[in-house]
């Protein structure tokens, strides 16, 4: 099974940056996509930003010029950049990964355990 373990949420003022980072362990798997969703409570989970594996990438228009998402070299790992960020972008901040299993080709979707990213007036 493919795990996602994220880092680099926090507490940042109005205006100010944070970067997420999330990884991908497990074995005989290849990831096609790679993104960033987040939840507030009582909202629906919604998509932020995905990258593919040969680098396309998409925005939602709310985030579109002010966050970067990016991939390392192992292409198993996913940064955010996240800069200028307003108070409306107070929430859970998701991992996730599509791909399948090499072994029997069978698809997956993995998701981390979220990461609070609070920006404060």
């Amino acid at each position: 099974q493919v795990q996602l373990v994220e880092s680099g949420g926090g507490l940042v003022q109005t205006g100010g940056s944070l970067r997420l980072s999330c990884a991908a362990s497990g074995s005989m798997f290849v990831i096609n996509v790679m993104g960033w969703y987040r939840q507030t409570p009582g909202n629906q989970r919604e998509l932020v930003t995905t990258i593919t594996r040969s680098g396309g990438t998409n925005y939602a228009d709310s985030v579109q010029g002010r966050f970067t998402i990016s991939r390392g070299n192992a292409k198993n790992t996913v940064y955010l950049q996240m800069d200028s960020l307003k108070p409306e972008d107070t929430a859970v901040y998701y991992c996730n990964a599509k791909g399948y299993y090499t072994d029997g080709l069978s698809d997956f979707t993995s998701w981390g355990q979220g990461t609070q990213v609070t920006v404060s007036s």
